[in-house]
Order: structure tokens, then C-alpha cells, then sequence
């Protein structure tokens, strides 16, 4: 079974993006990026949200993320990029069906509310958090209406900038 991981930078207060959307306080580094590539190498396939996409589309090149890429929309006509995949289709049982493929991980990357829907629904297994010391005081929550989801801490270390690295493993419930 493939294992399916949400991760994201957030604030100490819970904020993945400032009340205008603003990511300018995010902290790169060369840790993180390190972190980052080791964890891309274990996965072979990424699934975001509409908004994510959106906000990430410009960036990406021809050939995409360089793995399956699949953005999740009932709104989008269609997507203009050759190497990602409109789904139209429920988000929870499209991955639930992609974890019993065989295959890599799975990245939910981006945004909250497709992350949020699939662990409510018990699909994603872990959860990674790489919180930045700051308190952005609103903006977009991390885990807006998640539920009560029960989890293990599986690694947990300082970065540079003084952020903190945090995995979890969803308790299977």
C-alpha cells in the first residue's frame, strides 16, 4: 500500500498563507531543501487542490513536477499544462483507489481543504509541518475543519532560520 503524506510550512498559529494569500515570510534553506529532495524521491505521485494549482501553476516547467501530477477541480474546464491531470472526479476515492496501485508515495501538497477532506476521511497516513517561528495572526488555516484526527510524532528537529521539522504518523483510527 502506498503511503499517502500532506505536508506544509505553517505559522506557530496554525497559517499556511497570510490573509492576502502572501507567502513572503516563508524561509528557505538549504536543510529544508535537502529535506524536501530526500522526501521527493520517495514519491511518484503529487495531487493538489484548484487554489494550489492556481497559485503554483507559473512556476512549474514543461515537463511539470517530472511525476504524475493530478489537480483536483469541479470548477476548471481544463488545465493548459501537458504533464498535469485535471481530475473531476471524488478526491478521497480516486486517491483511496491510487493507494492500493502499485507505485511510490503519494504527495498532497498545497492548500488544506483537499488535505483536510482526505484525512477526515482517513486516506492520508502522515503528516509533515515544518513550522516557521512566526504568528501571521490570520490568513488561510492549515486544518480548517480537519476533526479530531489522533497522531504520532515520528521525527521532530530544529531547521535553519529556526523553523521546526515535524512528522507525524495519522493514527489509524
Amino acid at each position: 500500500m502506498r503511503i499517502v503524506t500532506y505536508g506544509a510550512a505553517c505559522s506557530v498559529d496554525g497559517f499556511i498563507a497570510g490573509p492576502d494569500h502572501s507567502l513572503d515570510w516563508l524561509h528557505f534553506s538549504k536543510d529544508v531543501q535537502e529535506f524536501f529532495g530526500a522526501f521527493m524521491a520517495t514519491v511518484d505521485t503529487i495531487v493538489m487542490g484548484r487554489k494550489t494549482w492556481e497559485a503554483s501553476a507559473g512556476q512549474i516547467g514543461p515537463d511539470g513536477y517530472g511525476m504524475r501530477t493530478c489537480v483536483f477541480s469541479t470548477s476548471l474546464e481544463r488545465i493548459d499544462h501537458p504533464a498535469v491531470e485535471l481530475v473531476r472526479a471524488d478526491a478521497v476515492e480516486f486517491v483511496r483507489r491510487m493507494k492500493g496501485e502499485p507505485g511510490k508515495g503519494i504527495c498532497v501538497m498545497g492548500g488544506g481543504e483537499l488535505a483536510c477532506s482526505l484525512l477526515r476521511a482517513g486516506v492520508i497516513d502522515e503528516v509533515g509541518l515544518n513550522v516557521h517561528p512566526l504568528l501571521l495572526g490570520s490568513g488561510v488555516s492549515l486544518f480548517r475543519d480537519a476533526g479530531r484526527i489522533p497522531l504520532d510524532l515520528l521525527e521532530s528537529r530544529v531547521m535553519d532560520g529556526g523553523c521546526v521539522l515535524s512528522r507525524y504518523r495519522v493514527r489509524p483510527g
